[in-house]
């Protein structure tokens, strides 16, 4: 009986790793093995570890963030780190932003902003969106202590996609066809794992830079509910351009909010 649990442990933790790896696989750049098992109920379990994920490229970025800062200045640096968790995620995130400016800043109807959503091409609301977006976290960065910075930026990437994985458990996919992405209904279980990564996240960030990470959960919280507001009640649903955009605002908002009590 022992060994028959061992192994049914051992296998349960596989999958799971496994698991993880798809969303890896999904969300970045990173090398995972090419032969990971995979269906739709995988698929849709690996919306879990978005929070996990992210937390990846955060460290990744901050870790370039702190190395870079010992030898170039601060703006430099922070550019430096932009650029590669841009390289990292190949840009997913803020391509879904900028998709989703253009169709909600150009889409009269919901019919015609889901067709600009759907166009790859980006327009002005989209390029004019981005550019604002990336340029305050960039600022803000810039603004914060070292060590707070990169205490921000490693969280801040896995707490904002806690927002995407909300949206999903929450609300309804907006096209009923014809989507370049459709994401996959996220159980409460996975949600459940998603919460409970992001939690583990913002303990952190408060313990290391105090009430000011509480200030930017609130910030990440409104600019992250307020566009996630607006899609849904103009698409009266959810894409996976909007996700991106509500990951983008949450970032942005943590980012501010723990500057404006620094």
């Amino acid at each position: 009986m022992r060994d028959t649990a061992e192994t049914g442990g051992r296998a349960g933790l596989r999958r799971q790793v496994e698991v993880f790896l798809l969303a890896v696989q999904f969300l970045t750049r990173l090398p995972v093995p090419r032969d990971l098992p995979w269906s739709e109920e995988r698929q849709a379990a690996s919306m879990a570890y978005l929070p996990l994920v992210g937390l990846c490229v955060g460290a990744i970025g901050g870790l370039i963030l702190w190395g870079a800062a010992q030898v170039f200045p601060m703006m430099v640096a922070v550019l430096m780190s932009l650029a590669a968790t841009l390289w990292v995620t190949g840009a997913f995130h803020e391509d879904g932003l900028a998709d989703a400016a253009d169709g909600l800043g150009g889409g009269a109807t919901q019919e015609r902003a889901l067709e600009i959503m759907r166009d790859s091409r980006i327009g002005s609301y989209g390029a004019v969106t981005l550019g604002v977006v990336l340029a305050l976290k960039v600022a803000g960065l810039v603004a914060l202590p070292l060590g707070m910075a990169v205490a921000v930026l490693a969280l801040g990437h896995g707490i904002s996609r806690y927002g995407a994985v909300l949206v999903m458990f929450l609300a309804d996919y907006a096209r009923a066809e014809g989507a370049k992405f459709a994401p996959p209904t996220i159980s409460a279980g996975g949600h459940g794992v998603a919460l409970a990564s992001a939690v583990a996240m913002a303990a952190g960030l408060v313990a290391l830079v105090g009430f000011a990470g509480v200030v930017g959960l609130l910030g990440s919280a409104i600019l992250g509910g307020v566009v996630t507001r607006a899609y849904l009640r103009k698409l009266g649903g959810f894409t996976g351009d909007c996700l991106g955009a509500t990951q983008q605002m949450a970032e942005l908002g943590l980012i501010l909010g723990v500057l404006a009590w620094v």
